[in-house]
């Protein structure tokens, strides 16, 4: 049983990572996950091996969401456009609450001054991103040649970067640099050429950010969730698509809210 939940929390962490201004990141925390996510990604062939309970079949379905999502998610995504962000905006704020169980003291409901500052800045960083949110790339790269691999792998390696800290896009950043589109029709076409260096530069990019969040989990853990959780609270305006609709979509956009808030929030409570 425990296989296939974690199966279906990679295929839903794949589709999050096509999709731009979703934050991979963000969804790991929703689905506690985040934690052991970056305890995994280590240099230590031994340690990794030993944790394939783990990451095998959030792997699997991660690879099996990111060409879902790319074939047909994006499609989808077009059609039921308002609804569906309204969906994933309803799944942050329901893992709010768990977010903030990690960031306030013990003693004190109030989280401490810095902590308080740093959740500002992550809020405030997601603000610019929303102001500074570009239309998709419009040069779309289809063949192999030593400049487009040394483009692809740091393409790569920046979005897994910030993949992996809550609340930011790596597809958004892709969208920011003129690559997501080149990418995701390489992964639609199943162009293998193209996507070694994509690969090779997550990879890369992965076991960095993975050890800098280590570390500072390990010594500032409740500052680093207070900037998690003004990253991830911050996600919303990025997310927000201007309205509920018209007609009767406001009442498909409200109960998607409802819907994915309280999936999460609940998932939150009985992880807690």
């Amino acid at each position: 049983m425990e296989i296939v939940r974690l199966s279906l929390i990679g295929f839903v962490l794949g589709i999050t990572t096509v999709i731009p201004g979703l934050s991979v990141g963000t969804m790991a925390v929703v689905f506690n996950v985040y934690d052991r996510l970056i305890n995994v990604i280590v240099p230590n062939v031994k340690k990794v091996l030993a944790a394939w309970i783990f990451w095998l079949p959030m792997v699997t379905g991660g690879a099996a969401g990111i060409i879902f999502a790319s074939k047909i998610f994006t499609v989808l995504f077009e059609i039921y456009e308002v609804p569906t962000y309204w969906f994933f905006i309803g799944v942050i704020a329901g893992s709010i609450p768990l977010i903030y169980s990690k960031v306030r003291n013990e003693s004190s409901a109030i989280p401490s001054v810095p902590s308080i500052i740093l959740c500002i800045l992550g809020i405030a960083v997601m603000i610019l991103m929303a102001v500074l949110k570009p239309g998709d790339g419009t040069v779309i790269y289809t063949e192999f040649t030593p400049r487009i691999f040394g483009l692809f792998a740091l393409g790569g390696a920046l979005a897994a970067i910030a993949m992996i800290i809550p609340g930011i896009s790596g597809s958004f950043l892709l969208l920011v640099i003129g690559l997501y589109q080149s990418i995701l029709k390489a992964v639609s076409d199943g162009n293998i050429m193209l996507l070694i260096p994509v690969a090779l530069g997550a990879g890369l990019g992965l076991l960095l950010s993975a050890a800098f969040v280590r570390f500072l989990l390990s010594k500032v853990p409740r500052e680093t969730y207070s900037a998690v959780l003004g990253l991830v609270s911050g996600s919303v305006i990025v997310l927000y698509p201007g309205g509920f609709g018209n007609g009767f979509g406001i009442i498909v956009s409200v109960l998607c809210l409802l819907a994915g808030f309280s999936a999460s929030f609940f998932m939150g409570r009985q992880k807690k």
